[in-house]
């Protein structure tokens, strides 16, 4: 890209977009808004995917915005995107992260190196680290350091990338999500919905079909998106049952001890399956409603998030959503996503535990007891952690501005 000042951009948000994935949903609305704020209306914004009419569901193209199909053979449709705009803008939260698979990873660093090699700007936008292989760290290192600016959105995820040896300007600031409003017609969903005085959210997720991966052939009933596949084995399926039985009797002692209906949030369609088990086993059925990315858009699910009594997550953008209302929670990891959300917001020591932790669903149920109690002092915590960090997550938009500023673009103050 020639120096100078750009009146019309195009620009390539290239992330995880239309995969009914509320976290990813907000995020890019957001983004989408951070760079029409730096970059003005006449800049063409192009968001591919690997499901167009999922991503038209919430995101409509306009004049200066489309979406493009993106196959799940990606690397000629990666290239062409690249080398056809002038800022490439990684928009993935989980961004480096294999967790749920090796293939998104690679597909964000086929990116950022295509970009090096064809000269054209490349930001990271406050995204995340987690577990990685040692060769994928070795691989992050070599073509992440390609990238112009990167913006984690935790402290720890910073620390992971330089401890790699990441070699790129790296700097923090929090996930655009913070950002994200809702339609104010949304503002009572739950109540219409869930009318029994108060709810909590369930926002599980079934660890055992990960990570996907690529296969020739496979059952089609665990095919995520050819060539890709869910893992499933005998022992897989088990522990998915016990998994929902344990969901299930959870919801149900929130029920009769508590006198609250459940709110199975689905953050993304893969949740559905495991949110179905949970309300096939649990005694009192009528009191629970599924809340599924897959008909509800981010508007209305973060509306039913911060309207919880509680939420008891094991996703980033549920716990991440529901913090503009201040709804206490109570995390079930399988990665360290909710470990540095919950490092940020104060809440790890006490709320946070990790999938394999002995007598889990007892101390589960032990803390949301307290919670539901006696809210108030946590409520207080969450409400200065959410001022934190939508001031951090403000710092996006100000840092990329200064970015393309020094390069002589012609950016919004």
């Amino acid at each position: 890209m020639d120096d100078g000042p750009m009146k019309a951009p195009r620009v390539l948000l290239f992330g995880y977009n239309g995969a009914n994935n509320t976290g990813a949903e907000a995020k890019l609305l957001a983004t989408i808004a951070d760079m029409r704020s730096l970059l003005g209306p006449d800049a063409l914004l192009t968001v591919p995917s690997l499901d167009v009419s999922k991503l038209r569901r919430y995101l409509k193209e306009e004049d200066r915005l489309r979406i493009v199909r993106i196959p799940t053979t990606y690397r000629r449709t990666v290239r062409r995107l690249v080398r056809e705009h002038d800022l490439i803008v990684l928009v993935e939260g989980s961004c480096y992260i294999e967790t749920f698979t090796k293939a998104l990873l690679d597909a964000y660093l086929l990116a950022t190196r295509y970009a090096h090699e064809f000269g054209k700007p490349c930001i990271a936008y406050a995204v995340d680290s987690g577990q990685v292989s040692t060769a994928s760290e070795e691989k992050i290192r070599a073509q992440a350091s390609k990238t112009d600016l990167i913006i984690m959105r935790t402290y720890a995820g910073a620390e992971r990338m330089r401890k790699w040896g990441v070699t790129a300007p790296i700097e923090v600031a929090a996930d655009t999500a913070f950002l994200y409003r809702t339609d104010p017609s949304d503002a009572d969903l739950l109540r219409r919905e869930l009318p029994s005085g108060g709810a909590v959210g369930i926002a599980a997720v079934d660890f055992n079909l990960f990570p996907v991966v690529p296969r020739l052939w496979g059952r089609r009933s665990r095919c995520y998106k050819w060539p890709f596949y869910f893992s499933w084995s005998e022992e897989r399926r088990e522990a998915a049952a016990r998994l929902a039985q344990d969901h299930a009797e959870l919801a149900d002692w929130a029920v009769e001890r508590h006198g609250r209906s459940i709110a199975l949030m689905c953050m993304e369609s893969v949740d559905d399956a495991l949110a179905g088990d949970i309300l096939a086993r649990m005694k009192h059925p009528d009191r629970a409603k599924i809340f599924s990315a897959t008909r509800y858009n981010a508007s209305q699910m973060a509306s039913v998030l911060r309207s919880l009594d509680l939420l008891i997550t094991s996703r980033y953008h549920a716990g991440a959503l529901s913090l503009e209302g201040h709804v206490p929670q109570i995390a079930i990891a399988h990665d360290v996503r909710l470990a540095d959300l919950y490092d940020d917001i104060g809440m790890r020591e006490e709320f946070f535990f990790d999938r394999d932790a002995p007598e889990l669903f007892a101390k589960v149920r032990e803390r949301a007891d307290r919670l539901l109690n006696d809210p108030g002092d946590i409520r207080e915590r969450l409400a200065a952690a959410h001022r934190e960090h939508y001031a951090r997550a403000q710092c996006s938009r100000q840092l990329a501005g200064e970015f393309l500023r020094s390069r002589g673009w012609d950016v919004r103050t």
